[in-house]
């Protein structure tokens, strides 16, 4: 069902933001063995999926400190982060797979009733992934970028990605909506001024309840429905 938090018309958007794991793509497995295999090359024990995907979201860099257990040896983080890159970089496509019905969401969000809009994916993965996956899995024609966590200075929910969004699409905050799985991606659409939209389906709909969206849809087909 749509819940919506706050009042607006999905049809006035012209310009959607998505975010990439756990929003349109399920990377979950490739992640979770990523970071397994970082961790036993470490002689680290392995982490149960569950918690590997809790900590998906801030970016690489992030998602290894956590999986290391936050060591203050910088040195050791940044092996390891260099050894689940390396690793993740030849086994990102094993499993990984569009979630069900999100060519469909997109095809009917990029035209329907006479609206177009444009779309744009900026996820916190850093880009040359981001965009291997989003083209080997046949989603690259939908949009018009795709950014990742090292293609600005800062990652989300910094809002300097987005900003650089509609400055490239020349749209408007106010006719933008922001469209992920996290509370990263409500706060980064927030500090950017847009719609707000969370999708229950991916890694962390808990985390919707620390910063709720302005609507929030459980399958990639009730987010097709609010562009109808």
């Amino acid at each position: 069902m749509i819940h919506f938090q706050r009042q607006f018309d999905p049809r006035a958007t012209k310009l959607l933001i998505f975010d990439l794991d756990g929003t349109l793509v399920d990377s979950r497995l490739d992640l979770i063995h990523s970071v397994n295999a970082m961790l036993s090359r470490f002689n680290r024990p392995e982490l149960p999926g569950d918690v590997i995907a809790s900590y998906v979201g801030d970016g690489a860099p992030v998602l290894v400190r956590r999986a290391l257990g936050d060591p203050k040896n910088d040195a050791h983080v940044k092996e390891a982060l260099d050894y689940f890159l390396a690793y993740y970089r030849v086994h990102k496509l094993d499993y990984t797979h569009v979630y069900e019905g999100i060519r469909e969401m997109l095809a009917v969000a990029a035209h329907t009733n006479g609206i177009r809009r444009q779309m744009a994916v900026l996820s916190n993965k850093p880009v040359v992934p981001s965009r291997a996956i989003v083209e080997a899995l046949g989603l690259a024609d939908f949009f018009v970028h795709v950014y990742g966590g090292n293609s600005f200075p800062t990652k989300k929910p910094d809002p300097h990605g987005v900003h650089t969004i509609l400055r490239d699409t020349k749209a408007r905050p106010e006719e933008t909506l922001m469209v992920g799985d996290s509370s990263v991606d409500v706060i980064t659409g927030r500090n950017a001024g847009l719609w707000t939209c969370g999708v229950t389906y991916g890694f962390a709909p808990h985390t919707l309840n620390i910063a709720p969206p302005d609507v929030v849809v459980d399958s990639p087909g009730e987010l097709a429905e609010l562009f109808k």
